[in-house]
């Protein structure tokens, strides 16, 4: 855990979930520019009044550090994440202020933003999609008078950032940077706002034939998913080698993205029961999409959920787990994602259950997968991408 200090109050703020061994901060210099600014000013923009300025609108807050900083101020957060979700929860109960409507309101991608937003402060994500979609949604609840911006780091704000801003909101400048942090000033253009349009996503291609077990189905991506107008290399790599014989087994899509890989299990096998979960609100309406742009009615109907990998499912309760997990989380390379889905499979699988994972063979995840299952095969491999397979024993093997 660490403290962030910033000119509203100082902070114990963690990630979700809080893990001690974890040296990955729940904030950065961005987030740190941010506040000094709103509080102090930034070269020619002086600060933001934020007792006086009305409604607040936080869009993209990492891990609720923005917010849990203005709560004061009560404003509103967007979020993709459900992980961030559960770390603003949790770093706002940990400074005592909790939750509750007059404080704070927490808002999905997915649910209807507020009517009318006074000062909107964008971090900016790491897929320049899920921006434009952002920008668009929210371009007719603007105003002429609403303070606008944004903050990243440097590596994380291109010239394509900025002409988004340009060409959806109005005039856009940057700052000097600091720390390796820019912000982002955007001046609301009436005009621009009426004429912002509605968002173009979803969008939607059919898998090829060299899709595997995908090939033919209709794919449908929400803003913001990898990958968004073709099937990335490794996902196909896995659909050629992926089991669909699953005798009607409980399968779980982990890290769903779009759905493809279970729809193709639930497609192939209509007696499958297939759960689809991940920590973004994009991918698991893009799943639930693809799935029900394949599969006629009156199949088995598939779960769709949202949260922490499948530690909401329970113990032994899944006979198979298809993952093909994340190696970053936003800009930091790390491999902690995909240990902890790791370690939530063996929980959730039952004896005999299956994990079924595929990846880039520099992760070395068959290291992991040995030390954790006790076991670990390689059912394909190519030069950058490997398949691996771990089966859940009913009692762990000494030595192995």
């Amino acid at each position: 855990m660490n403290r962030l200090t910033t000119p509203f109050g100082s902070y114990e703020l963690t990630r979700f979930p809080a893990d001690p061994r974890d040296r990955l901060r729940a904030w950065d210099a961005a987030d740190e520019y941010l506040l000094q600014h709103l509080d102090a000013g930034t070269g020619e923009r002086g600060p933001v009044d934020l007792a006086g300025a009305g409604q607040i609108t936080v869009v993209g807050d990492r891990w609720g550090a923005l917010t849990t900083a203005l709560a004061a101020y009560h404003p509103v957060q967007i979020t993709d994440s459900a992980l961030t979700r559960a770390a603003t929860e949790a770093n706002l109960d940990r400074a005592g202020i909790g939750t509750a409507k007059s404080t704070v309101t927490l808002l999905t991608t997915r649910d209807e933003p507020p009517a009318r937003i006074d000062v909107l402060l964008v971090r900016v994500p790491k897929i320049l999609a899920l921006l434009e979609d952002q920008l668009r949604r929210l371009a007719p609840r603007l105003h002429e008078g609403t303070v606008v911006v944004g903050t990243g780091m440097v590596k994380e704000i291109h010239t394509s950032t900025l002409d988004l801003f340009e060409k959806i909101v109005g005039p856009t400048r940057t700052s000097l940077a600091e720390k390796k942090a820019r912000l982002i000033f955007c001046t609301p253009d009436p005009a621009l706002l009426a004429a912002a349009g509605p968002s173009p996503w979803p969008l939607t291609y059919t898998v090829d034939q060299d899709g595997g077990s995908g090939a033919g189905l209709t794919v449908v991506n929400h803003a913001g998913i990898f990958c968004a107008d073709r099937l990335d290399v490794g996902t196909r790599f896995f659909l050629q080698s992926i089991p669909t014989n699953t005798d009607g087994a409980r399968v779980v899509d982990l890290g769903c993205g779009n759905g493809v890989v279970g729809t193709a299990v639930q497609v192939a096998d209509p007696d499958a029961e297939v759960v689809f979960t991940d920590e973004s609100y994009q991918a698991v309406a893009s799943a639930r999409a693809t799935y029900e742009a394949n599969v006629r009615p009156g199949r088995r109907t598939a779960e769709f959920l949202v949260g922490d990998g499948v530690a909401m499912l329970p113990p032994s309760s899944v006979d198979l787990i298809l993952n093909n997990p994340p190696f970053h989380s936003h800009q930091a390379t790390t491999d902690a994602t995909a240990l902890r889905m790791f370690a939530q499979s063996r929980k959730a699988l039952r004896p005999g259950g299956e994990l079924w994972v595929v990846a880039n063979r520099h992760m070395g995840y068959h290291t992991h997968l040995r030390r954790l299952f006790g076991n670990c095969e390689v059912t394909a491999s190519e030069p950058r991408f490997v398949v691996l397979r771990a089966v859940k024993r009913e009692a762990r093997q000494p030595g192995r």
